[in-house]
């Protein structure tokens, strides 16, 4: 019978194999070929049956099973013997009782469905190996885990209380459906916020999703997206894996594209093992896809590679909820007693690790059943002597049911049925009393089963890499406290010890985009995640002093921004000032031409009685020449660091002074058409009016132009501004002309009064006189136009110190037109052509 029961075993391993194999064909991801990979061993379940008898029990677990039992599932008995021995020597836990364990029969062996068989749904009553009807019942605990799955087929329409030490499940708290069932594990709360507080950490913004299509991975991918939007955190992706393998089949090829071909460098996996999603998980690595994990710990695997990139894309990252250390466990996992503890396990493990596509062609080649050494096979799976967050869960489940069962005893003493035997019949009563359990296991931990939701529940963070062989190497890098403040939640270590034995010179990236440095800011990309950008250089006085800004700054009118844009400067102050060359030049200029102007004045004052000089109106001369040493000396007004009153005074006098000069022009060329063409009868009244006129012409003329100017400084007058885009980096105070339209008036009214003068004086330029200066004025007022029109476009087209530079020059160079044009001649005949100055008949 008993080799008939290791044919059934070995034959469903066989066609496991095959159906494996079917499956994977052609890429054959389960196993490479000729490889000694053996992680291919799906998580499924494996369930125990706690019971309690009186007095002591020297239990042997030679020969307590004869099929195949994978390292994890091995962890599991090895916990069920340490954990019930140490609560059968503790003489306060149970005491003159024993804890006694067995397996579930064909639960931590399924792999064909064999449960569908023994325990279907539809079946009220379940059938195990050590159930006897005839014998009087007992009310035995069971303990599986760590799928939900196989544990949803025996929970369903069970009456026998039952333990589930998997990860928390929501779906199994619901007592209506599961009445019977318990969880011992604590839920991941807050788990969506510390992964985004470790992405936030490393600046990881750009982040693959994959999770398992059922309730638990769509509230996960709900509170994920809430806590990346909060944060700005992007989802290249979210691939929601189906469990049904015909429908995961279809669309593999989808998922595998997605994953291989993402820019996205961190990838989280959130979802059970034994499922289609680890089915993706593992052809991925196979495929070669190089990510940084980041998962519950259940994921941590490791993978017996031969090749293999010493790269941090090879880690896992995984939250594992803390929890303290056994160490008493790894004392009894070193002296374990090898002659009390022995495991019968078939040689198809190593058929199994060396397994290849190619296992159906030789499927005679099985090596029949033998018997190797515990610790050697420990040895040669390399087996972690740290409990897994299951295996603690299943400590901590062991320690719950003793707790319930000394409890139902403590009532049977207070109560006094010492008489009955102590075994437990109530299935009920044991439910509801494995329900309240509140106990601290032996590791200082509180653990209550009536709540198992901890709102702090502290997490450690691990690293896992793996190397060849099945050597994999998990490391401890940090923790996570939600409850603590925002700034002290997360821990890091600095200083990572990675696997190449040193410090890691840099964590590697996982962004859409590249990072914008200082000096540029983003544009976000049309239809594309908030953190897919461009980078574009600040605008021109705008800076950006941190990695990835929205939005520029602007310098203060004070400041301004480097060549590199990362930060505001201070402004030199700058003006036309005399120690600059062009102010000292424009004023010495104004000098030497207001000086020249002056000795013309002295001459013709000596020389007032000459011929030359009385002939063309010496007053209206006078008038002229005082006027244009004042036109040259308010061009200083212009030179220097202005101030209000300075501003005021710049297009006052300029405007008065040129009004004054150009008048007087005007004022000539009118006594010389009226010297020639009057009529007006008697010598008195000719010469009066030949006197008159002309001073009115001035003074009318003048008046205006300070009527014009008056309403100019009442209105808008001029003011001091500061211009910050003539020069990079300096601030250039200059005069705002206030009313630019009062400003062109006066130069309109300037040029109508030389247009006028020209005019007259262009008719005039011929008559008959030999001292007649018509064609004088007449070519004095061709240059002031030629000037100031010139001066209009080029004004307009400069800024800062140059407008200011183009002013002063047209003022000097118009003036001096008049004073060269006018006078020059004059001038030489009074000093060297003295034959020429005397009146002819």
């Amino acid at each position: 019978m008993k080799n008939l029961h290791g044919f059934t075993i070995s034959f469903l391993l066989l066609k496991f194999s095959l159906i494996l194999s079917c499956l994977t064909e052609p890429l054959c991801f389960w196993r490479i070929k000729n490889s000694e990979d053996n992680d291919g061993d799906w998580r499924s379940d494996c369930g125990f049956m706690l019971s309690a008898m009186e007095g002591a029990a020297d239990y042997n677990y030679s020969g307590i099973f004869d099929f195949r039992l994978s390292a994890r599932k091995y962890e599991f008995f090895l916990i069920m013997v340490f954990a019930t021995e140490e609560i059968n020597k503790n003489p306060y836990l149970l005491p003159n009782m024993s804890l006694l364990f067995t397996f579930i029969v064909g639960l931590c062996d399924d792999r064909l469905g064999v449960l569908d068989e023994i325990y279907p749904q539809q079946n009220n009553s379940l059938f195990f190996a050590n159930y006897i009807c005839e014998l009087e019942p007992i009310c035995d605990v069971d303990l599986t885990g760590p799928s939900r799955k196989t544990s949803f087929k025996i929970a369903i329409n069970s009456r026998t209380p039952k333990v589930f030490f998997g990860p928390f499940n929501p779906n199994l708290s619901d007592h209506d459906q599961f009445p019977y069932v318990y969880q011992v594990a604590t839920k991941y709360t807050h788990l969506s916020h510390g992964m985004v507080s470790l992405m936030l950490h490393f600046r990881w913004t750009w982040i693959g999703l994959v999770i398992s299509d059922d309730d638990q991975g769509i509230q996960f991918l709900s509170d994920l997206r809430d806590e990346m939007q909060m944060y700005e955190i992007c989802l290249a992706f979210v691939n929601m894996i189906p469990e049904t393998m015909q429908i995961y089949m279809t669309k593999a090829k989808i998922y595998d594209r997605q994953i291989m071909t993402s820019t996205a460098r961190v990838v989280i996996i959130y979802g059970e093992m034994n499922s289609t999603l680890e089915v993706s998980f593992r052809k991925w690595r196979y495929l070669g896809a190089q990510r940084i994990w980041i998962t519950t710990s259940q994921w941590d695997v490791i993978t017996n590679v031969k090749d293999f990139t010493l790269d941090f894309f090879h880690g896992t990252v995984t939250f594992a909820h803390h929890k303290g250390e056994i160490a008493k466990f790894r004392n009894f996992m070193q002296t374990m007693n090898t002659d009390k503890h022995p495991l019968t396990i078939s040689d198809s493990v190593l058929g199994w690790n060396y397994f290849n596509c190619s296992i159906y062609k030789n499927s005679n080649k099985m090596v029949p059943f033998t018997s190797i050494n515990t610790l050697e096979w420990l040895a040669l799976h390399k087996y972690d002597l740290v409990l897994s967050e299951e295996g603690y869960n299943l400590y901590n489940a062991v320690y719950a049911v003793a707790h319930t069962y000394h409890e139902l005893i403590h009532q049977q003493v207070e109560s006094q049925k010492m008489a009955e035997p102590k075994v437990f019949i109530d299935c009920l009563q044991v439910a509801s009393m494995l329900k309240t359990r509140i106990f601290t296991n032996p590791v200082g931990e509180l653990v209550n089963m009536n709540d198992r939701e901890n709102h702090c529940a502290e997490y450690d963070i691990f690293i896992i890499w793996n190397f060849p062989q099945g050597l994999g190497l998990k490391v401890k890098i940090g923790s996570y406290f939600p409850c603590f403040p925002q700034s002290q939640q997360l821990h890091i270590s600095e200083d990572l010890e990675w696997a190449s034995g040193g410090t890691s010179p840099q964590v590697p990236s996982s962004m859409c985009s590249v990072t914008c440095t200082t000096g540029f800011r983003k544009i976000h990309q049309k239809e594309t995640a908030d953190c897919c950008f461009d980078c574009v250089q600040c605008p021109e006085n705008e800076v950006s002093n941190e990695t990835d800004m929205e939005e520029c700054v602007r310098c203060p009118d004070d400041k301004y921004a480097n060549l590199e844009q990362t930060h505001c400067l201070q402004r030199a102050v700058s003006f036309l000032a005399y120690e600059d060359p062009v102010g000292m030049a424009l004023g010495c200029m104004a000098l030497c031409f207001s000086a020249i102007t002056i000795l013309v004045l002295v001459i013709f004052v000596k020389h007032k009685d000459t011929p030359i000089v009385k002939a063309n109106n010496r007053i209206l001369s006078y008038i002229l020449l005082i006027s244009l040493i004042f036109c040259f000396l308010c061009s200083l007004l212009f030179i220097g660091q202005p101030n209000q009153a300075t501003c005021i005074l710049q297009q006052t006098t300029f405007g008065v002074f040129f009004t004054v000069a150009i008048s007087t022009v005007l004022a000539k060329t009118i006594t010389v058409v009226m010297a020639f063409k009057l009529t007006t009868p008697g010598r008195r009244m000719r010469g009066i009016m030949i006197t008159a006129v002309p001073k009115l012409v001035i003074l009318i003329c003048t008046l205006i132009q300070l009527v014009s100017c008056g309403i100019w400084l009442v209105t808008s007058p001029p003011f001091i501004d500061r211009d910050i885009q003539s020069e990079h980096g300096k601030t250039i105070i200059i005069c705002n002309k206030g009313s630019v339209i009062a400003f062109h008036f006066v130069l309109g009214y300037l040029g109508s009064l030389a247009l006028g003068s020209f005019t007259v004086a262009f008719l005039a330029r011929n008559l008959p006189d030999r001292f007649n200066e018509a064609k004088f004025l007449t070519f004095s007022m061709l240059v002031f136009y030629s000037v100031w029109i010139t001066f209009l476009p080029v004004y307009h087209s400069t800024r800062g110190k140059i407008m200011v530079v183009v002013e002063v020059f047209s003022i000097l160079a118009s003036s001096a037109g008049l004073l060269g044009c006018i006078f020059v001649q004059k001038c030489y005949i009074i000093l060297f052509s003295l034959e020429s100055n005397f009146l002819q008949n």
